[in-house]
């Protein structure tokens, strides 16, 4: 197993499994303003590679973000989820508008998705990855990849007022069941 050391690592496993591009494929084909699949779309690949495993660990679902201020509707998400649900019915997808997420997490507007990602409850969740015009894959890390690559779990710095979240996803998500070499910070 080769060591992942930069983001081009992560993007050439990504580009290796077949199941992954799909999904991106899928995504990129709705078209949708500043997209990206985070959380862990990303986290799960690098921590299952980074135990050996040859299975891919079951994820609750997958987790796209788009960033749109002109249309706020809760219910353009969910016309986005169920035109994915109708391409591919086999995966839980997630779909938020950053935008109208900000709002309701009560932050300054978001100027970009890569906003919304920078807040996610654990440093090692703040990945994304898409298509490019260009079809080629692109990934973004707001607090970097050190913590994903060294199988550490710590609460996102942005997310300071949130600690009651990050202890009661750390008791729900079971990570350290998952994946035993992971590294939990609690504080």
């Amino acid at each position: 197993m080769k060591k992942l050391k930069t983001k081009k690592d992560i993007l050439n496993l990504i580009k290796k499994d077949k199941w992954m591009m799909n999904i991106l494929r899928i995504v990129n084909y709705l078209n949708l303003p500043d997209w990206w699949i985070g959380a862990g779309f990303v986290r799960n690949k690098v921590f299952d590679y980074l135990h050996g495993y040859k299975k891919r660990t079951k994820m609750n679902d997958v987790d796209i973000i788009y960033f749109d201020k002109k249309d706020l509707s809760e219910k353009t998400e969910e016309k986005i989820q169920k035109k994915l649900s109708e391409i591919n019915s086999s995966i839980n997808w997630s779909v938020t508008n950053q935008a109208r997420i900000a709002l309701w997490k009560g932050d300054k507007p978001y100027k970009f998705s890569k906003d919304g990602l920078a807040r996610f409850n654990e440093t090692a969740t703040c990945v994304g990855v898409k298509l490019n015009r260009n079809n080629n894959l692109v990934l973004i890390a707001p607090h970097g990849i050190k913590d994903l690559i060294n199988l550490i779990i710590k609460i996102n710095p942005l997310s300071i007022n949130h600690k009651e979240i990050y202890i009661k996803r750390l008791k729900t998500k079971n990570w350290k069941k998952k994946w035993p070499k992971l590294k939990i910070i609690y504080s």
